[in-house]
């Protein structure tokens, strides 16, 4: 099964052989060290007092306002920790684990936030976790922060993580940025296993290119149609949340709410997370149910 849809430079890498070995008719080690594939270059540009993550073009793949280095500063990465209606991070043995670092916003964020949660990230490319640790704030890793130069197909599909996650965070882009790099219904489903129950996956897609229904349908069946969706942010980014364990049955009430709470203690827009998320399950009047 091909799991990597595109063939990027961070797609071949991420599958090429190991160093040192060789498959039938492969050419000799001199020739393969020249062919080997290479991650594309982690570049940075600043505009009004933001510093930006690219890789090698102009596709934005993270943001930090410099005077708010832990703030989160796009929107919707913001709208990625959308879970906080759900879920609360301040119990003991909370886990949120973020597959693609990009600029490191939301690692950092929850690593502050969240002072009894555990915060792991996931990304392949080691440049981009030097730049994050160089040029976003990231921290050391700590009894509390983990990040891994681990591919995230790896992760997921590792036994030891099966039900170990409260909160997966995924946002896997290459260069292209066009579509995940990782969107089988394999993949989806390996990611449903790592959840406990209840557990949220939050994901970005991108809604002006033709990935987008496929990764809708395929993350809808991979979490049996429990999915919420946000309606698209800037530049074609769309937001779901994707839901394990026991049926949801709450009213918009109780959300608004919990959304007060959130965005009085994080400073995120809870508020405007709800009246999006009720605009777009509007045939759910009084109650949500997923």
């Amino acid at each position: 099964m091909t799991l990597l849809k595109r063939k990027s430079i961070e797609a071949v890498a991420s599958r090429r052989p190991a160093r040192g070995t060789r498959t039938p008719g492969q050419a000799p080690a001199r020739e393969e060290k020249r062919m080997t594939p290479r991650f594309a270059p982690v570049t940075f540009s600043e505009m009004e007092g933001v510093r930006y993550l690219h890789f090698g073009t102009e596709w934005v793949q993270g943001a930090m306002r410099l005077r708010k280095p832990d703030a989160i500063e796009l929107e919707y990465a913001q709208q990625m920790m959308a879970w906080l209606l759900f879920l609360s991070p301040s119990v003991d043995e909370f886990h949120v684990v973020q597959l693609g670092l990009g600029a490191a916003a939301l690692t950092k964020f929850c690593h502050r936030q969240f002072r009894r949660a555990r915060v792991t990230a996931v990304e392949l490319n080691p440049a981009v976790i030097v730049a994050g640790r160089s040029m976003f704030g990231l921290r050391e890793d700590d009894a509390r922060l983990t990040v891994r130069e681990q591919d995230a197909w790896d992760y997921v599909m590792d036994g030891a993580h099966a039900g170990a996650i409260d909160v997966l965070q995924v946002d896997l882009y290459d260069a292209t940025a066009r579509g995940p790099v990782l969107d089988t219904t394999a993949f989806y489903r390996a990611c449903r296993r790592t959840l406990k129950a209840p557990g949220v996956m939050t994901i970005n897609l991108f809604g002006d290119h033709d990935s987008f229904p496929k990764n809708i349908e395929r993350i809808c069946d991979a979490f049996d149609n429990r999915v919420l969706v946000f309606p698209e942010v800037h530049d074609g980014n769309i937001i779901a949340l994707a839901f394990n364990g026991p049926e949801i049955d709450v009213s918009w009430a109780v959300l608004e709410a919990r959304a007060d709470v959130v965005e009085d203690t994080t400073g995120l827009p809870a508020r405007d997370w709800v009246q999006k998320l009720r605009v777009a399950n509007a045939r759910q009047e009084e109650r949500l149910r997923i």
